[in-house]
């Protein structure tokens, strides 16, 4: 019989993952700059709640962004447009970012008296909640079309998250979405999440996510 070893890679992919996201993190408020790791599925209107919160507050706040995506620019073109410094990452078909990928889209983006990056992940609810990054803050958008269930599928995603944003929700009454059930999922996997029901398209609700957004920079 041949003899063989079995080794453990996760947690010393984790470990090492983990310790350069620190790092990042470190550096990161040593020059008062706020990292946001912005995750959710594709379609869930990520890409229009980035751009409408650059509109919103490039006035006062610099902002510089990270559009991650399997290939194609089309979110970044939408970004620059909005008018903020942006890069492209592209992860070559991995469904996450982790801490070394970020960390070199940070260094390549020059982030000086830039006072908030935001990571705008791959779209993935399974992936993108297993690395940490190094952000500050972890942003998580659900869309109502996609439905009240999703805390009860992707309940590491809920967990990981430091703010929920319930978006397109101009668009309530086409789907059979209980808010107020979603929410109550939401909060039994994570409890201190902050909920934020948003229409980027409508700007209702964006008030609010603006000021959580201003408040946290000037921490």
């Amino acid at each position: 019989m041949n003899e063989f070893r079995t080794i453990k890679l996760k947690k010393g992919i984790f470990e090492r993952n983990n310790i350069v996201a620190q790092e990042t993190r470190e550096e990161l408020t040593k020059q008062n700059t706020v990292l946001l790791n912005i995750m959710s599925s594709p379609g869930s209107g990520k890409t229009t709640v980035v751009v409408e919160t650059i509109k919103a507050l490039k006035a006062e706040i610099c902002i510089a962004v990270m559009e991650a995506d399997v290939d194609s620019d089309v979110d970044a073109t939408a970004v620059a447009q909005a008018g903020a410094k942006v890069i492209q990452l592209h992860t070559g078909g991995m469904c996450h970012l982790d801490s070394q990928m970020t960390r070199q889209g940070i260094e390549s983006l020059d982030p000086q008296n830039v006072d908030m990056i935001i990571l705008e992940n791959i779209g993935n609810l399974i992936c993108t909640a297993a690395y940490d990054t190094g952000a500050h803050k972890n942003v998580m958008i659900l869309s109502i079309p996609e439905g009240d269930d999703k805390p009860l599928k992707y309940p590491a995603m809920f967990r990981s998250a430091d703010v929920l944003i319930i978006s397109k929700i101009d668009a309530l009454p086409m789907f059979d979405f209980n808010m107020e059930a979603c929410i109550s999922r939401a909060k039994s996997l994570n409890p201190t999440i902050e909920i934020f029901p948003i229409s980027a398209k409508t700007g209702e609700g964006m008030d609010v996510w603006l000021n959580w957004v201003r408040q946290n920079i000037r921490q």
